[in-house]
């Protein structure tokens, strides 16, 4: 396993296994399955409505606390800072664990300032390691980071060879901020990754398939990715990707995939935002 270490020193792995929408039933058996693999980094969130699974399936499996990094996130219904306050102990429960290693907050809208000073009192109390958000898009991150003392460790977004997020890369630079990708073999709205030629033809120099290039290029540019599947076999081979490396030639062709850059998403569109906050504000 290779690592990143956020600006705050603290090390997260550059792999990691997902659970959107891995249902509660499903969950134990699946973050089992991962962590047998050797997955360390396990995603969930409040509104997945499966920490509970994630919490069972590490404190079965023997795997010492210290030893993973696990990722959750505060949902829009718990924005402010009391009611995330609450909620990051209600996740601590269903987890499991005295502390959360990496918590983001999940959507750009609700009351984010709140939520952030729950965040930041969970951290500097050491129920948190690092804090972060997820799904802001570069204005609404630069607004948000510019004003908050603490600046956001992580911005998760969708990211893959196909959306590969370059325009909000000095950004995040200027803030000290990683990215995590979500669907980083595609996810909502993307299809392609697995049965791209390009990335075909650079798995077959390398012994490896499409999918595992497309990881690949992302752990080479420093951004942590958290593949998901129910299947074992799937897996393993998504776990199975540090041991070749890409060459810059590699790298270039596969920037010439980009399509969307920002993502199928578009987080600020007014009827999105409507619906969440009239949904879950």
């Amino acid at each position: 396993m290779e690592y990143l270490k956020l600006y705050n020193g603290v090390e997260m792995p550059l792999l990691g296994y997902g659970v959107f929408l891995v249902s509660h039933e499903e969950c134990e058996r699946c973050v089992s399955d991962a962590l047998s693999v050797g997955y360390r980094l396990i995603d969930t969130a409040q509104a997945y409505y499966n920490e509970e699974g994630v919490g069972n399936a590490w404190r079965k499996s023997g795997i010492a606390r210290e030893d993973l990094f696990l990722v959750t996130k505060v949902w829009i219904a718990n924005a402010g800072e009391e009611k995330a306050a609450r909620s990051i102990d209600e996740s601590l429960r269903k987890l499991q664990t005295d502390y959360i290693d990496l918590l983001l907050i999940h959507q750009a809208y609700g009351d984010v300032f709140g939520t952030w000073r729950a965040m930041e009192k969970a951290y500097r109390d050491g129920k948190v390691r690092a804090i972060g958000v997820s799904n802001f898009q570069a204005g609404r991150f630069f607004d948000f980071a510019h004003y908050v003392d603490l600046k956001p460790m992580v911005n998760q977004l969708q990211c893959n060879a196909l959306i590969q997020q370059t325009g909000i890369e000095p950004l995040h630079g200027e803030f000290g901020t990683k990215m995590m990708a979500w669907g980083p073999l595609g996810g909502q709205g993307v299809d392609g990754i697995v049965n791209s030629k390009v990335l075909s033809d650079i798995g077959a120099k390398h012994g490896k398939s499409a999918a595992q290039v497309a990881l690949r290029w992302l752990t080479q540019r420093g951004i942590v990715a958290i593949p998901k599947s129910t299947h074992r076999e799937r897996m393993e081979q998504n776990f199975n990707v540090f041991d070749f490396t890409l060459s810059s030639d590699d790298m270039s062709l596969i920037a010439n995939l980009n399509q969307h850059d920002t993502g199928t998403i578009n987080f600020g569109d007014p009827q999105f935002v409507k619906y969440l906050i009239e949904n879950y504000g």
